[in-house]
This record gives C-alpha cells, structure tokens and sequence, in this order.
C-alpha cells in the first residue's frame, strides 16, 4: 500500500496503516496543514491590505470513486473545524472545480481524486485562490506544516460551515459554449453523432449535458457514475478495446474518452482507430493558432507561442512552428506546465496524456474545452476524425514503466543515463525533469513519477519499433542496476 506527497497533491490507496496509506488520520493531518498554510496567507494579506473575511472559504469537489463519500466528509468537517466555509460542489471534475474556486471568489480548493489512478486510489490535489495547483514551493510547504503538526483548530464560536452549491456544473458547460473559437453552430450544423466512455465517473454526470448542449447525438458507455471503473482508468489504447470495438461497428462519427476527473481527454477515430492522445493537443492547438493568425492577420506580430511537457510528441513544435510561433517545454506536472505557459504567453498548452489547457478558459487542463475545440476544428474543416489525423506530422511514442522497490536508488539510475550519452555529439542532454535526451530524429525522457511508485519511460522516433527499442535500451540500464 503507498501514500505519495509530490508536486501532485497527497496521493494514496485507501486503507491500512497511518502513515502509509490515504486513511482518515492521514486526510485529516493534510486537509489541516493545508488549512493553515492557506490561513497564513490570508493573514498576511489582511495585515498587508486590510482584508478581512469572518469564514475564509475553501470549494471542495469530488470524482466518483468509491472511497469519495469517505474522503469528502472527512475534508468537509477539518475544514469546519478549522473555521472554513466550505462551498461543497458534489460530483464535479478537476477543471469544474478549479474553476468554481475563481467563480466563488475562494481563497483555495480541494479536489478529491486519483485522476488516473485505478479504484483503491484517491488523492487530495490543492489549488490556490486562482483555481490553479500550487507550486512545488507551496506544496513544500503544507508537507513541511504536516510534518510538525505545526497547527490550531478554531474554536467553537469560530467554527465552520458547509455550504452546497449544485450549479457549477452547468456553469462550467456554458463557460465553454461562451469560449470564441468554439463554433457552437459549426458543430451543431455537422450533427456529430459521437460516443463516448466516462469510466462510471463523473464524466458521466457532465458530458451528456455537453453534448446537448452541442446539439450532439452520443451514446454513453460505462456511464453511471458509481465508481466501479469498467477498465484501467488511464485513457491508452491497450485499457479502450471496448469502445475502439464500439467504434469499428460503425454509426459514429467520433469516439471520445476521459480519465475519472476528465482533465485528460483522447480521442477514436470513426474507423475505430486511437487519434492518439498525443495528438490531442496537437489537433486542437493547431486548430487555435490558425484561428488567431486568421484573426490577426499575417502582417502582425501575433503571439502564437505553445507550451507542453518534456514528455510530450515533437508534432506540437512542428505544428507551432507552422503557424510563425514559438514551442517551449516544461517540466511534467500540470504545475509546471503552465508556469512555462505564463512565462511564454503560450495561447495554448498541455501535456501529451491528452491534458489540453486554454487559458483563454482557465490555466488548468480541461477535456470539456477541449471538446468543443477539437468538435469545432473538425465542422469547420468538414473532415473525418481519420482524415484530420492525416494533416499532422506522423511521429510514434512508446511508454513503458517500471515498478520501483524500497531499494531502488532513482537520483543514481539518473545520474547513470546522463553520464551514458554526455560526451555522444549527437545526444542533447536535458536534466530538468528526470533525464531527457534529445537526438535529431528521435528521443527518451527517464524520471520518476509525480502519481505512482514508478519510473516512466518514454521515446518517440518516426516508427513504433525505433521509439520502442530506444526506450528498451534505458529500461535495461535501470534493471541491471537494480
């Protein structure tokens, strides 16, 4: 059983001893630091600015596993008694949440789920007063807070609330009916007859009420939200034969799948073929930059400059470069990811899991924007899901892992795979996220997961066998020093 505290949040499986699991001591020890260091920020911008709020507030939502219920009510009642008022917006996504913490006006948010993450998982992921994760130094911080126990419970006269807001659901689909390059009339002239698979999470809740929305026709699989996830949550093709299955049967013009918070969104053909979750941000970046050099004009210096992960395909470059802008990377981590964006002023970014990030909506991955994006490129173009795919740069991302024991020494694997290709001419070493080598056609990234007690390995080349021989060449290493 693991608890892990990262960059991701507070991330365990449910059950067992404190300490090394995500148990109710444990969600109480971190709901609480993370209360107080919330708190001390407050209190140092009454003292600088004269705030002043009788309840600091803080949003709480929650994904449809089956430990949420228990998760939920042991955050809702630290956080009263911490003195919160907690704006408890039931079965909502990551996006939907972290959007709701702007829309209240919150001083944070917590979201309850494991993303990806199979069923005896769950996690407390922690958003700032914007909506948006906190920053390793932050999260440094509440770890460090937790670790000394370093807090004071309100008083009775200062206790907290609970207070239900069923809305932000609906909220969030219109915020992304209202986003301007999401062609409402485009999608509902093409009549997209689409289905998807929400995994029996809150995709379920959400997506059929987007769908009408769109004027879409869709079939829902695994729609009930009742966390009994029908498959390996993670959205890659090998946990998908069912709907790639669905598919190949015809009567559909777009398969679409999310992970159990739906930040992360992939996309099937109608042929019954994956799009591929890379080129989920692909297509739909290449979509919006078109639209805004369209918009500008040739002659202007418009910024068209994208951001994605180390991790992620060299299409989005390709594609950036294209359109006049510029492509930087970030480290993994949604976090970093969009730190890079703002430093940049990327229009668009993400991640190559299929996490797409608009800030236009919000700084924060969002697959119901990415819908309405992808929905939209595709009825302007009057392509098929397998024609679009045709139109990017074709490159093959293998990605494996391995799992890690007690006794596996990662900062010395690293070290080993840096040393390996520092004197190759050919080899452009990168070490700001793990180990990442870039060659002229082809590359691999080695580093530590934020979310699962693995090393992830990935690599990209221009056919399946070449990325996947390239990262069997580092796995090797990480097993013999093992």
């Amino acid at each position: 059983m693991t608890l892990i505290k990262s960059i991701s949040g507070i991330r365990g499986t449910i059950g067992g001893r404190t300490g090394n699991t995500l148990n109710p001591l444990d969600i109480v020890k971190f709901t609480t630091a993370y209360a107080t260091f919330i708190g001390r920020g407050l209190a140092t911008r009454e003292k600088c600015n004269g705030e002043k709020s009788a309840h600091p507030r803080i949003v709480v939502g929650r994904d449809g596993r089956i430990s949420g219920p228990m998760v939920r009510d042991v955050v809702c009642g630290t956080l009263v008694g911490m003195g919160y008022e907690v704006i408890d917006i039931g079965l909502a996504t990551t996006p939907t949440t972290e959007l709701a913490v702007r829309w209240h006006e919150a001083d944070g948010g917590i979201i309850i789920t494991a993303s990806h993450n199979p069923t005896q998982w769950n996690a407390l992921k922690l958003l700032n007063r914007e909506g948006e994760f906190l920053t390793a130094e932050d999260g440094a911080e509440v770890l460090r807070i937790a670790e000394l126990e370093d807090f004071d419970y309100a008083p009775v006269e200062r206790l907290g609330r609970v207070v239900v807001d069923d809305t932000m659901n609906q909220r969030h689909i219109q915020s992304v009916l209202d986003l301007r390059l999401v062609d409402t009339e485009a999608i509902r002239r093409r009549r997209f007859r689409v289905c998807a698979d929400t995994i029996n999470s809150v995709g379920g809740v959400i997506l059929p009420d987007l769908f009408r929305a769109l004027g879409v026709d869709f079939e829902i699989l695994n729609g009930e939200c009742n966390g009994q996830f029908a498959h390996n949550p993670e959205p890659l093709e090998k946990n998908l034969q069912g709907i790639m299955d669905k598919m190949r049967q015809g009567g559909f013009d777009l398969g679409i799948v999310v992970d159990p918070d739906v930040d992360r969104l992939a996309f099937i053909c109608e042929d019954g073929r994956m799009f591929g979750e890379e080129y989920t941000l692909v297509s739909v970046a290449d979509y919006v930059l078109a639209q805004m050099k369209n918009e500008k004009g040739e002659k202007e210096n418009a910024n068209l400059n994208t951001v994605s992960n180390l991790s992620s395909t060299r299409a989005l470059r390709d594609v950036t470069e294209k359109h006049g802008g510029c492509y930087a990377a970030a480290a993994v981590g949604e976090v970093n990811v969009t730190t890079k964006m703002k430093q940049v002023g990327a229009v668009i970014g993400g991640e190559g899991n299929g996490g797409v990030i608009y800030p236009e909506s919000h700084y924060g991955r969002d697959a119901l924007v990415g819908i309405g994006l992808f929905l939209s490129s595709l009825a302007q173009k009057g392509l098929t899901a397998s024609q679009l795919r045709k139109t990017f740069p074709d490159y093959q991302i293998a990605k494996n892992r391995i799992d890690l024991t007690p006794e596996t020494d990662v900062d010395a694997i690293l070290r080993r795979v840096k040393e390996m290709f520092a004197q190759n001419p050919e080899a452009d070493v990168n070490d700001i996220d793990g180990v990442k080598i870039d060659f002229p056609t082809k590359w691999v990234h080695l580093r530590k997961s934020n979310t699962e007690p693995i090393i992830r390995i990935y690599s990209e080349a221009q056919t399946m066998d070449e990325a996947d021989e390239l990262g069997k060449q580092l796995m090797k290493v990480v097993y013999d020093m093992q």
